[in-house]
C-alpha cells in the first residue's frame, strides 16, 4: 500500500536526518516532500472533510508524531479529537418591504430575494438611506468604490459580477463574497444588497446531501444579518424612483464600464428577518493532535499553540470542463504545505532542544467548509484554552504569491500585532535570527484588506478566544482552489525556510518568562482602547453580567459589549454573526481591558 511505503521512506529519511545532526534535527526539504508526496496523491481523493482519504490523511500524520515521541494530545489518550458537525436544513420566513415614493411591494425570501442560510433569529428594523455603491468593491489604491461614501446604518447596493475594466479581474471576482462583509464591517452599514451569484462547478466528496447546510451548534442561534441577494424585478423597482434606472446601470456593469455612485432618494427599506433551521443529520470529522511537554516547573502547565489544517477540498463530480483530464483537488498547497511543515515543527520541537513551556500542534479538519475543526477545539480544548498564551497558524506557505519570482523569500504575516505586540517583536526577532532573513510583507494585515484574511484561516478561531496569534501564508495564486494545486509546483526550499522561522518564533514564546503582553494595539501601533472613552471598563463590566444572565441566543444580541470586543481584535458585527464564538471571548477580554497590569511584563 502507498500508505506504508511513504511512511517508512519518511521514517529513513528523518533517521538520517537525526543521526548527521545529532540532537539537533533540522526541517529538510526532502522530508516535506516526501510527507507531501502520500499527503497530496491521488490516494487521498482531495482529503474532503467527511471522506476515507482524510481519515487516512489523519493516520499518517499520528504515526509520524508516535515514531517521534510526540506524545497524544487528542481524545482519550489517542491523537485524535472527535469534531461534530451538525447538518441542517433552513426555513426561511423573512421578507424585505420596498417603499418608492409612496409606492410599496414586499419581496419574500425565495421570490425575488434570497437571505442567509445556516442561521436563525428574528428582527425588523426599517432603513430610511440607500446608497448605490457601483460595484461595492475596494480594490485599493486601483478603486475603491468606497472612497468619500458615508454608509453608515444606511442600506448598500452593488451590482456587476466583476470589477471595472483596468482592474484586476481574478482578484475583483474573489472578492465577490466579501463585498458585504466589507460594507458592514468597515463602513457601519445596516443591510447589503446584491445581484446573484453565479455558481462554480460541484465539489464531490463531502459527503453532504443537496440543501443541507453544515455548521455548529454554537452558530445556529446566531442573529440573521440583513446580507440579500436580489433578482432583476427586485432591482428595477428599487430604482424605479432615481434618474438612472436599473438596466441602465446593469448594462454598464455588463460591459465593465465605472458605474456612478448616488443616493437612491425618497426609498425606504424595512426589513422583516425571521429564520429557523431543522438539524437533519450529525457528521463527525477529526483533528489530530499531538503535545510535547515542556520543562519548567512553573511554565510547562502552559502551551504554544501550533496549526495547519489537513482536510481540502475532494474531487469534482460529474461531466469535467471542457479540456479538463483531472478532477481531484489535491491541495498541495493548500494546506498540504501548512501540514508538512507543521508535522516537521512537532519532530523537531521533540527531539531538539528542550523548551520551558508545554507545546501542542493541532491538525484542523473541516477548514475548507467553515473552520469547523478549530472552531470546535477552541470550544472544546484538549487542554485548558486559558493556558495557551499564543496561537501559530500555518496555511498555504509553499508557493510565490501569483508566481511571482519576486516573491521567493516573502511570507505575507497576518494578526501578529492585533492582541499582542510583543508577539510581533518576537517574531521580528526571530526572523533576524535567521541565516538569511524572510521579507515579511504585511499588506495582509491591514484593517481595511479587502481579501478578509484575518478571517479566513483557524487562527481567527483562536484570536476570537482572545489568544495572540500569528498567521504564515505566501497567499494566493493562479492554482488556488483547482485540481492544478499539486506537488510538483511547490517551492520545497521556500516551504521549509517558512517552517524555520515559525520553528525559531514558537521557540522563543515558549521560553518566554511571562506570557506575551495582551495590550491590543493595531497594525500601526495605535492602543484602539482609547476610541472606546473612559466609560469602556464600565460598559464591559456591564456587558459581561448581560451575557452571564441571558441566554446563548439572546446574549449573541445584545450588541454593546460583543460589538466593542469585535472592534479591539478587527473583527465587527458582520463577521460576530456569520461566526459567532461564543461569549467566553468578550468575557476574557473584558477581564484583560479591566485589569491591563495582569498581562503585563514585569
Amino acid at each position: 500500500m502507498a500508505y506504508r511505503r511513504f511512511l517508512a521512506i519518511g521514517l529513513v529519511i528523518w533517521g538520517l536526518v537525526i543521526l548527521a545532526l545529532g540532537q539537533q534535527p533540522s526541517i529538510t526539504p526532502e522530508s516535506l516532500r516526501t510527507w507531501m508526496t502520500y499527503l497530496a496523491s491521488d490516494e487521498l481523493a482531495g482529503r474532503a472533510t467527511f471522506s476515507e482519504g482524510l481519515g487516512l490523511a489523519g493516520a499518517y500524520i499520528a504515526d509520524q508524531l508516535k515514531v517521534a515521541g510526540v506524545r497524544p494530545g487528542g481524545d482519550h489518550g489517542t491523537y485524535f479529537q472527535r469534531v461534530e458537525v451538525l447538518g441542517i436544513k433552513s426555513t426561511n420566513r423573512s421578507s424585505v418591504t420596498i417603499e418608492v415614493n409612496g409606492q410599496k411591494r414586499t419581496f419574500n425570501d425565495g421570490e425575488g430575494v434570497t437571505f442567509p442560510r445556516n442561521v436563525g433569529g428574528k428582527r425588523t428594523f426599517t432603513v430610511n438611506e440607500v446608497e448605490f455603491a457601483g460595484y461595492g468593491l475596494n480594490l485599493s489604491p486601483a478603486h475603491n468604490d468606497y472612497k468619500g461614501l458615508d454608509v453608515k446604518r444606511k442600506a448598500v447596493v452593488w451590482l456587476g459580477s466583476r470589477g471595472p475594466r483596468g482592474t484586476d479581474e481574478r482578484r475583483g471576482a474573489r472578492l465577490l463574497n466579501s463585498r458585504a462583509a466589507f460594507a458592514v464591517e468597515e463602513m457601519g452599514a445596516a443591510a447589503v444588497i446584491g445581484p446573484p451569484l453565479g455558481n462554480g462547478g460541484q465539489r464531490g466528496g463531502r459527503g453532504g446531501v443537496p440543501g443541507v447546510d453544515f455548521t455548529t451548534a454554537a452558530r445556529l442561534d446566531s442573529p440573521l444579518p440583513a446580507n440579500i441577494t436580489a433578482n432583476d424585478d427586485f432591482l428595477e423597482f428599487l430604482f424605479s424612483g432615481s434618474e438612472i434606472q436599473y438596466e441602465a446601470l446593469k448594462a454598464k456593469a455588463q460591459q465593465q464600464e465605472d458605474l456612478p455612485r448616488f443616493t437612491l432618494k425618497g426609498v425606504t427599506l424595512t426589513f422583516n428577518l425571521d429564520a429557523d433551521y431543522q438539524v437533519v443529520n450529525t457528521r463527525y470529522t477529526r483533528n489530530v493532535v499531538g503535545i510535547v511537554e515542556g520543562t519548567d516547573g512553573r511554565l510547562k502547565d502552559t502551551y504554544v499553540a501550533f496549526g495547519a489544517h489537513y482536510d481540502h477540498l475532494g474531487y469534482l463530480q460529474g461531466a469535467l470542463p471542457a479540456g479538463q483530464t483531472d478532477r481531484i483537488y489535491n491541495g498541495a498547497d493548500d494546506d498540504g504545505s501548512g501540514t508538512t511543515a507543521l508535522i516537521a515543527l512537532a519532530r523537531a520541537f521533540a527531539q531538539g532542544p528542550e523548551t520551558k513551556r508545554s507545546l501542542i500542534f493541532v491538525w484542523h479538519a473541516g477548514e475548507e467548509i467553515g473552520l469547523h475543526g478549530s472552531k470546535y477545539f477552541t470550544d472544546h480544548p484538549t487542554v485548558p484554552l486559558e493556558k495557551i498564551v499564543a496561537q501559530l497558524n500555518m496555511d498555504m506557505i509553499g508557493r510565490n504569491h501569483d508566481n511571482l519570482a519576486s516573491e521567493s523569500n516573502t511570507v505575507y504575516l497576518v494578526g501578529s500585532d492585533r492582541i499582542s505586540s510583543e508577539l510581533h517583536q518576537i517574531l521580528l526577532e526571530a526572523n533576524a535570527g535567521l541565516a538569511k532573513p524572510m521579507t515579511l510583507n504585511y499588506q495582509l494585515n491591514e484593517p481595511t484588506d479587502p481579501e478578509r484574511v484575518y478571517y479566513r484561516s483557524d487562527h481567527y478561531s483562536y484570536a476570537a478566544k482572545g489568544i495572540p496569534i500569528i498567521f504564515f501564508t505566501t497567499f494566493l495564486h493562479p492554482d488556488y482552489h483547482r485540481v492544478t494545486d499539486s506537488v510538483d509546483k511547490i517551492e520545497f526550499e521556500k516551504l521549509a525556510h517558512i517552517a524555520q522561522l515559525v520553528y525559531e518564533t514558537g521557540h522563543r514564546v515558549a521560553d518566554l518568562d511571562h506570557e506575551p503582553v495582551h495590550d491590543f494595539k493595531g497594525p500601526h501601533g495605535t492602543d484602539v482602547r482609547k476610541s472606546l472613552g473612559p466609560d469602556s471598563r464600565r460598559r464591559c463590566r456591564r456587558s459581561s453580567r448581560t451575557t452571564r444572565r441571558s441566554s446563548p441566543a439572546a446574549a449573541s444580541t445584545a450588541g454593546d459589549g460583543a460589538h466593542r470586543f469585535n472592534r479591539i481584535l478587527g473583527i465587527d458585527r458582520y463577521r460576530r454573526l456569520a461566526f459567532p464564538y461564543g461569549h467566553s471571548a468578550e468575557r476574557r477580554f473584558c477581564e484583560r481591558a479591566s485589569k491591563p497590569g495582569r498581562h503585563s511584563r514585569r
